[in-house]
C-alpha cells in the first residue's frame, strides 16, 4: 500500500476555489479536506486517481461548484491534501 503524506495551506475564502481547482487540475492529490478556522471539516472530497486533467473537469464540476458557494461563507480556511508518495524513488513530489 502506498505511503500518504499530506499538505497544509491557509488560504482565504477568496483563494479557496482557485486552489481547489488547481489541486484537481494538478491530478497528484488523494484527497482535498476543507476546515474552517476553528478546525472543523466542511468538505472533504475524495479524487479519482484515474480521471485524466480534461475529464476532471466534467467529473469535478459539481464540487468545484459546492467549493465556489463554500468559500462564500468563510473568511479564512486550510485546505489539507491528502497526497501519495512517488513511488518510482520513495521521495515526497515538490510541489
Amino acid at each position: 500500500m502506498p505511503k500518504e503524506f499530506t499538505e497544509e495551506f491557509k488560504v482565504s475564502g477568496e483563494e479557496v476555489l482557485t486552489k481547489v481547482k488547481a489541486l484537481i487540475k494538478e491530478g497528484r492529490a488523494r484527497k482535498i479536506i476543507i476546515k474552517n478556522e476553528a478546525g472543523h471539516t466542511l468538505i472533504e472530497v475524495p479524487m479519482n486517481v484515474g480521471a485524466g486533467v480534461g475529464a476532471a473537469t466534467l467529473i469535478f464540476a459539481p464540487v468545484i461548484a459546492a467549493v465556489g458557494a463554500l468559500a462564500a461563507l468563510v473568511t479564512k480556511c486550510t485546505i489539507v491534501v491528502v497526497r501519495e508518495e512517488n513511488s518510482k524513488n520513495n521521495e515526497t513530489p515538490i510541489i
